[in-house]
């Protein structure tokens, strides 16, 4: 029998976390899955426990909850020496689940289903280095403006998922100067820049198309570099981050590369797959099939 340990944010999602449990055992049990569950008690615990559990009596390791609990249980197994990694699963349960958008399995049975069929497959997954300091990521890294959105989003959680597009109003009226030299594949520029998000997903945040052409194993960062400009432009790209259309704006750079630096005139922090974690300068290179997902 197939048996998972499923790692369980309960501060994740929008509904209560004891029936979205409740729920995830419903399935296992309709698909003949076993499981140990363990439940995060603080920020880096997921991480914590993939790093230091021994794994080699389940299938896979099971985030449930948004793309944070993937980002903690990603840099967890990649903490590990190759041979004691195993499969990563996901089951969506968290605000945003870009990466289960992609896949196209946004709903708990359709999740578990996958996860019964013990399938993995090899995803690329983006390296950041930031100083001493390496993260890994399966969704997104940003810059400039699409950090302090989300900065600013977590003190209006009381606003639900409606916070972000209060955040990118002020944030867009503000339309701070962010002078930078980016370096793509070895060419480098200097300019200044609204914001730079690295994909290796279509969608980010909650349902933002940010990423049209992203393929999760092409061994390709999307990268969508927008332009300073002024407010009103900033304001006319803005809605078209849901359906894709930015790309074809002025104001967008839609780049496909294996890395990328900024160094910017001033350090900021970043926005790693929804977390805010690292500081630029930031450099970021491409492992392609780096990660053995079940999806």
């Amino acid at each position: 029998m197939t048996k998972i340990l499923l790692i369980a944010n309960p501060k994740s999602g929008t509904i209560n976390f004891n029936n979205a449990i409740n729920s995830v055992n419903m399935y296992f049990k309709k698909y003949s899955l076993k499981s140990t569950l363990i439940k995060t008690e603080y920020n880096g615990h997921a991480e914590d426990i993939v790093k230091n559990e021994n794994l080699t009596t389940f299938d896979s390791v099971c985030a449930v909850g948004g793309d944070g609990t993937l980002f903690e249980v990603l840099n967890g197994m990649l903490s590990k020496s190759a041979d004691d990694r195993i499969p990563i699963s996901v089951i969506p349960n968290g605000t945003g689940n870009s990466f289960m958008k992609t896949v196209g399995a946004t709903k708990q049975e359709s999740a578990v289903k996958i996860i019964a069929e013990n399938s993995s497959r090899k995803i690329d997954v983006m390296k950041a280095s930031c100083g001493q300091k390496d993260f890994f990521s399966l969704n997104l890294i940003g810059w400039g403006m699409a950090t302090d959105i989300s900065v600013f989003a977590e003190k209006l959680r009381m606003f639900g998922g409606q916070r972000y597009n209060i955040a990118s109003f002020f944030e867009i009226i503000k339309n701070k100067r962010r002078i930078a030299k980016i370096t793509i594949d070895g060419v480098e520029r200097e300019g200044d820049f609204a914001f730079i998000i690295a994909c290796n997903t279509k969608y980010v945040g909650k349902d933002m198309k940010m990423a049209p052409n992203a393929i999760i194993d092409d061994g390709l960062i999307d990268l969508i570099i927008v332009k300073k400009a002024s407010s009103l432009t900033l304001f006319s790209v803005f809605p078209k981050l849901f359906d894709g259309s930015h790309v074809d704006h002025d104001a967008c750079e839609y780049v496909q590369c294996k890395s990328f630096s900024i160094d910017p005139d001033d350090k900021g922090k970043l926005n790693i797959d929804g977390e805010i974690i690292g500081t630029s300068p930031v450099s970021v290179t491409l492992i392609k099939g780096g990660v053995e997902l079940i999806i």
